[in-house]
């Protein structure tokens, strides 16, 4: 089972670029961020064509995520929670059953956070505790699941070309990176980590000023496995070479490939 994350970067602007990824690497599961479309304005005719069901949680113009997988999708949940008055559209979940069993994806979009001393980086902070709790809550049901998606968290300075040039950044703030690190620490299987540690590992390069073709990356596309996920992993990629493509994300696709 071929898992996969991608911040789409808004999915009607790029979704001739989306479906060809798609017919490409032919993902069993797929999570999509920054959709940037309401629920019914989604183009879900173009992914069932190629065999996928789908479901979204989505926002007009901003946020929204997406689960699309072959399998039917059960037991979707839209929202984090933790505060009935955030109405922003950023997580969602829903369970895959396999012939083996069944694996559960939680797809989200963390706040961005910045700029610092506004009231967005306090609640990128409220966000992420809000999600360690409910990891954590997860994590108790003992059944495979992976917790991936753009968390707009640079884990350590290997994580970035340069790191200097985003310490004033709420990506790679000490609070972000510990709370990252928290989540981790509860029982997580960080993927990408887990088989590289190389320098130069990155899934997102900014539109400006050549980033991507002078390789000034970040990396804070993450796929967190459950002990129980992380026994089935048998391999991980991040396809690089998307981002090189006509109209493409800032992002690239990110995946892990389970025995299930």
């Amino acid at each position: 089972m071929k898992i996969a994350t991608w911040n789409i970067n808004g999915v009607k602007a790029r979704l001739e670029t989306a479906l060809t990824w798609f017919a490409e690497a032919k993902p069993d599961i797929a999570c999509l961020q920054e959709i940037k479309s309401v629920d019914e304005g989604f183009p879900t005719a173009a992914f069932e064509d190629l065999g996928y069901h789908v479901a979204t949680h989505g926002q007009k113009g901003f946020n929204g995520v997406a689960i699309l997988s072959r399998q039917p999708l059960e037991d979707i949940r839209r929202g984090l929670p933790g505060d009935d008055s955030d109405e922003q559209a950023r997580y969602m979940e829903a369970t895959v059953s396999t012939a083996t069993g069944a694996v559960r994806v939680g797809c989200l979009y963390l706040p961005n956070g910045n700029p610092l001393g506004t009231e967005k980086f306090p609640y990128k902070l409220a966000w992420m505790d809000r999600l360690i709790a409910h990891a954590r809550a997860q994590l108790e049901l003992e059944m495979p699941f992976v917790l991936l998606g753009d968390y707009n968290v640079i884990p350590d300075a290997r994580d970035a070309r340069n790191p200097q040039d985003w310490l004033g950044d709420a990506l790679f703030q000490p609070e972000s990176r510990s709370r990252f690190q928290a989540l981790v620490n509860l029982g997580f299987t960080e993927a990408v980590r887990a088989t590289t540690d190389a320098a130069g590992t990155y899934t997102f390069w900014d539109y400006q000023a050549g980033a991507w073709q002078r390789n000034n990356g970040i990396r804070i596309d993450h796929l967190l496995l459950s002990p129980q996920a992380t026994d089935l992993m048998r391999g991980v990629g991040i396809d690089s070479h998307v981002r090189g493509w006509d109209k493409p994300s800032d992002h690239v696709p990110v995946w892990v490939d389970l025995a299930a």
